[in-house]
């Protein structure tokens, strides 16, 4: 995993482990695709380590939905996950 994709992955970690202590049952996260070649099929990098992270933490994701939109550095896709808590 490169750097800015741990670096992700680890405030999800963060922001998961802070939601789950305070007893939150639901956790909506956005996650910022780093592919900058986003109109083509492939791996979305960074994605999957992030959810990864935040499931670790005692999430499961339960729904996601994406849109497109304009950054400093060009466009990208974000994902909206829904994560539940688990137990």
């Amino acid at each position: 995993m490169g750097f800015i994709n741990k670096a992700k992955a680890d405030v999800a970690t963060k922001a998961a482990a802070e939601a789950y202590a305070e007893g939150r049952k639901v956790l909506t996260f956005k996650i910022i695709e780093a592919n900058a070649a986003h109109r083509t099929t492939g791996i979305m990098t960074g994605i999957g380590e992030q959810i990864e992270a935040i499931e670790e933490q005692g999430w499961t994701l339960d729904r996601m939905a994406a849109a497109e939109g304009k950054a400093l550095s060009g466009d990208r896709t974000a994902l909206v996950c829904l994560f539940r808590r688990r137990g």
